[in-house]
């Protein structure tokens, strides 16, 4: 138990690489959905304090982020656990509710305790949350969010990611707590990549 929790602790640290300038180049470039936007990936897990310790300066950012960056969340599956809350996330997607229920998940977790891995206990949060239980279940068990679940196993992979929290800009940086050496400054770094992204277009 002991070694599932530090591998986990391993995973839910952010980056493993040092990198100059406080970010990595991802080699190759990935592509993005909206080549008119610059587009801002973050990988999480809702099990992870590092990714919540970051949650508020995150939320604070999306606030007010340049009008031409398109932000994606992404959940990590590094396990089958992180599996579970990442069909969290993707039913709230489908359900269209994710800005409502994202920081209360994190809270559920992190600090309630609540370890939310069954579809019983999920379909009790999302009632909470104003989601009648038979449109719950129909989406937890729907293609939509299967195909997301299929898509996600391999995201890390094609992003390089190691751990959470990470930020990827625009399909060429990776931006990570370790590359930055703190979580304020991958915000900032992140600013500055953006900037950097919108004067090469």
């Amino acid at each position: 138990m002991l070694k599932k929790i530090a591998l986990l602790a391993l995973f839910c640290f952010a980056g493993l690489v040092q990198a100059e300038g406080g970010y990595e180049t991802l080699s190759p470039a990935q592509p993005v959905q909206n080549p008119e936007k610059i587009e801002v990936i973050e990988f999480f897990w809702y099990g992870c304090p590092h990714c919540y310790s970051l949650e508020p300066s995150m939320a604070a950012w999306l606030k007010t982020k340049p009008a031409n960056v398109e932000f994606i969340r992404q959940p990590a599956v590094f396990s089958d656990l992180w599996g579970k809350h990442a069909k969290a996330f993707f039913t709230a997607e489908a359900l269209g509710i994710v800005e409502k229920v994202h920081a209360d998940l994190f809270d559920a977790i992190q600090n309630k305790n609540q370890k939310l891995t069954s579809e019983d206990d999920l379909a009790k949060f999302f009632v909470a949350h104003g989601v009648k239980e038979e449109d719950f279940r129909a989406t937890y068990n729907s293609f939509m969010v299967d195909a997301k679940m299929r898509q996600a196993e391999t995201m890390a992979a094609r992003y390089g990611i190691t751990g959470v929290p990470a930020l990827i800009v625009n399909g060429k940086y990776r931006v990570t707590a370790t590359s930055a050496k703190s979580q304020e400054n991958m915000i900032n770094i992140t600013n500055q990549l953006i900037q950097q992204e919108s004067q090469a277009k």
